[in-house]
């Protein structure tokens, strides 16, 4: 026993001298392992207030008629989803939460969040903080004034093709992205990043970029993103519940490529701009041109494998082509989705633990199967 305690001691006393030794956002991602929707305690947060009177969603005559077949719940559980909403004309047709979710608890939206800042840029743009898109970034960030960083436009981190050297890879302790959503100082991350390429030539996918547009955003307006997105988008969309944003450090920057907490019913308003050219029950949220532009694809860039144009993501929105039509949607990490399907004045949200790591070209494969329930679910109710 003693010699065995010899051995084991000198060990554990080394791993835990590493485990000091590295940075706070090592620690940190060592400690948790992986990021989860319910990620809200881990971190620093600004709580975007709802406003004191919500407009609550309707309920259509048939509100959760459909019953889910025995393969389409199975599937649901199977990747762990915590909600599966349905909407059409302004009302609730279908929902489900399964799991540990239910209609007042928020999650991370992860990626989507990206959507968010474009909402907000383009209301900045209308309100007259940007005056374009097209504008420099240098002009609201000084760290950009030099050298290739100085070629970077507001409309290149809006469709991810400034080439900054943002490693994405999530698998990696010491990865950007670890460091992004981990560490306690993003605005250092993403200033000292370097050009790696021609800005404005191709699409690459690269989170920083975002963080670096909302830096810019906050510079430009004067306002925190928390307190901007309250302002322009929470209270005038009557959302029902409080929203959470990520901070990277107490009194810190929010974390904007990725951390935005909220519930399914009130994400579904964002999808509703979606569906109404940024409108609200007859209110312009957003710039309606803007809006359009957003969710069109960015075809003058060439896309990720630079084989071709990019026609599948826009301003921070994904769009994808099914059946000769195309939907624009919001993406978040562990398949968080906010679907728009116009033709039929209707959307779908589904939030959970799980997406599948198959691809169909830039689209994971997991968002085709929930369009075809979602589909189902609303041919459902010509019988």
């Amino acid at each position: 026993m003693k010699r065995r305690l010899k051995i084991i001691l000198p060990i554990v006393i080394l791993l835990i001298v590493v485990y000091l030794c590295l940075p706070h956002y090592a620690r940190q991602a060592l400690r948790y392992l992986y990021p989860d929707i319910y990620d809200l305690e881990r971190f620093e947060h600004h709580t975007v207030h709802a406003p004191d009177s919500c407009q609550p969603w309707a309920h259509t005559a048939d509100y959760n008629r459909y019953r889910l077949s025995t393969t389409e719940a199975d599937y649901l559980d199977s990747m762990e989803t915590t909600a599966f909403l349905v909407f059409q004309h302004d009302s609730i047709v279908f929902e489900n939460y399964r799991n540990d979710g239910c209609d007042t608890l928020t999650s991370n939206i992860f990626s989507a969040t990206k959507s968010i800042v474009s909402l907000l840029t383009g209301i900045a743009c209308e309100e007259g903080y940007i005056k374009s898109i097209d504008d420099p970034v240098s002009k609201y960030l000084p760290a950009f004034s030099e050298g290739r960083h100085s070629e970077i436009t507001l409309r290149h981190l809006l469709t991810m093709s400034a080439s900054l050297s943002w490693d994405e890879s999530y698998s990696s302790l010491f990865s950007m992205t670890t460091q992004g959503y981990y560490g306690n100082d993003l605005y250092r991350l993403v200033t000292e990043l370097d050009v790696t390429g021609r800005p404005g030539y191709q699409y690459t996918y690269r989170s920083g970029e975002t963080q670096v547009l909302a830096f810019a955003l906050e510079a430009a307006t004067g306002k925190t993103l928390s307190d901007y997105a309250e302002e322009k988008l929470w209270r005038p969309l009557q959302a029902e519940h409080d929203a959470y944003w990520l901070l990277d450090r107490k009194g810190g920057n929010e974390k904007a490529f990725c951390c935005f907490h909220t519930t399914a019913r009130d994400v579904a308003r964002l999808g509703h701009l979606m569906l109404h050219e940024g409108q609200w029950h007859g209110q312009q949220i957003v710039p309606a041109t803007y809006m359009r532009e957003a969710t069109t694809p960015a075809s003058y860039l060439r896309n990720q494998w630079d084989n071709g144009a990019l026609d599948y993501y826009g301003l921070q929105f994904w769009i994808v082509e099914i059946d000769g039509k195309s939907y624009p949607y919001m993406r978040g990490m562990d398949g968080q989705y906010i679907v728009a399907i116009p033709g039929q004045k209707a959307l779908f949200v589904r939030l959970g633990h799980k997406s599948t790591e198959v691809y169909v070209g830039p689209h994971q494969a997991d968002l085709f199967h929930y369009f075809a329930l979602a589909s189902e679910i609303l041919d459902s109710r010509m019988e």
